[in-house]
């Protein structure tokens, strides 16, 4: 029903890292042309780089799919190993067979590979992804591979892709003659405010309806300012969004609806690990206390919010009933029937809970009445004092 109500053929934010789905914005325009000069130049070594969720993944799968036609490609995507797993990785995904070979065999065997290809006018080329969880000993056996060489050029060219921090590892003494070998140097950025509109209507188009919802100017800077323009976020933010349409029955998204969406993820401390210091400007946060007998306290105000979508889904769902068969109705209505009786329960429990934070937040603010002070008894003064100060 899903893909039916926008017109897709799939779906369209899936997070998986599909090269058809690639949106070739300028940083990733300039990061393809760099790699692909890289790889047509024989350049020993090549380092790619970005944030999390960038989408560096996709962009070597787009290399891989459309860039590297006609040359013996190795790819290693698990880094967690030892120097002889990942030297058995690498020859096994060069079509060799690395079963009981120790690492000097495994070199061995490397080498007689990648000089018979030479011969044969073909180049090879290793991909290592996730290349920040390597360490400093493995980023060193790496490199000694890239010296298996002839006179006239280079056997194995070597592309590193990794996460920002893998370029604090290269700035280790040990590691100075890998850093004087990278000869290419490309960094994915994220998507800019100005490119935010066109990715996601890509991804819309390449899905099957590019105008399957309609976002303001206001919605798509909200997506851009929390997403901070990572793709892999803009993907989740846009699923909620549009499951959200789909059970409202609407093409229209509005920026309380996805104000509300970021708001029940709690998108900035979910992903990014702090708070949505932007987001909350402007904003007035819930109060947790009673305010005169009208306040509600912040989990009664998230149940309510919570009521709201429920109702408005259950209307969105309304309107498509007709398309439905009978028994699709019947189990609906049972489900609805159900939830209610959960919801009206819920909502008691609240109502009481309400109740005692209010009557416990009276007793804290009514005014302590101060103990009425005894009268002090009147003492009379003792003989020298009335002999000298005569009498009271």
């Amino acid at each position: 029903m899903y893909l039916d109500h926008f017109g897709f053929t799939t779906k369209p934010f899936e997070l998986l890292p599909n090269p058809a789905f690639l949106y070739m914005s300028r940083t990733h325009t300039k990061a393809l042309t760099y790699l692909r000069y890289g790889i047509s130049e024989r350049s020993g070594f090549i380092l790619l780089t970005g944030e999390v969720g960038s989408g560096k993944t996709t962009l070597i799968r787009e290399l891989i799919g459309s860039h590297l036609k006609g040359l013996r490609l190795a790819k290693v995507f698990n880094t967690r190993v030892d120097s002889t797993q990942l030297l058995g990785m690498i020859v096994e995904d060069f079509g060799l067979n690395a079963e009981g070979r120790d690492k000097t065999a495994l070199i061995r065997m490397l080498n007689d590979f990648l000089i018979e290809q030479y011969a044969q006018g073909n180049r090879c080329v290793l991909i290592i992804d996730e290349a920040q969880n390597l360490s400093v000993e493995l980023l060193e056996e790496v490199r000694l591979l890239s010296n298996l060489e002839t006179e006239q050029g280079k056997l194995l060219q070597i592309v590193l892709v990794g996460q920002p921090e893998l370029k604090e590892t290269l700035k280790s003494l040990e590691l100075l003659q890998l850093r004087q070998r990278i000869q290419v140097f490309c960094h994915l950025g994220t998507i800019s405010a100005e490119e935010i509109r066109e990715y996601i209507l890509c991804r819309l188009e390449r899905a099957g309806n590019r105008t399957a919802v309609v976002l303001s100017d206001e919605v798509l800077e909200i997506i851009h300012r929390v997403t901070r323009g990572t793709p892999r976020l803009v993907n989740i933010l846009m699923e909620y969004i549009l499951l959200d349409a789909f059970g409202n029955g609407t093409a229209e998204v509005s920026v309380a609806a996805v104000q509300e969406i970021v708001d029940d993820l709690d998108f900035e401390r979910q992903f990014w690990g702090g708070e949505d210091v932007q987001g909350a400007a402007g904003r007035k946060e819930a109060v947790p206390v009673a305010d005169g007998g009208k306040g509600r306290p912040a989990g009664a105000n998230a149940l309510t919010s919570l009521f709201r979508r429920m109702e408005a889904r259950v209307k969105g769902l309304e309107t498509q009933i007709l398309k439905m068969d009978p028994a699709a109705v019947q189990t609906l209505a049972e489900r609805i029937t159900a939830l209610e009786a959960q919801l009206a329960k819920q909502r008691d429990m609240s109502e009481s809970a309400l109740e005692v934070a209010r009557a416990a937040l009276a007793r804290e603010v009514q005014p302590r009445r101060e103990p009425e002070a005894k009268p002090v008894p009147h003492r009379r003064r003792n003989w020298a004092v009335r002999l000298l100060l005569g009498e009271e």
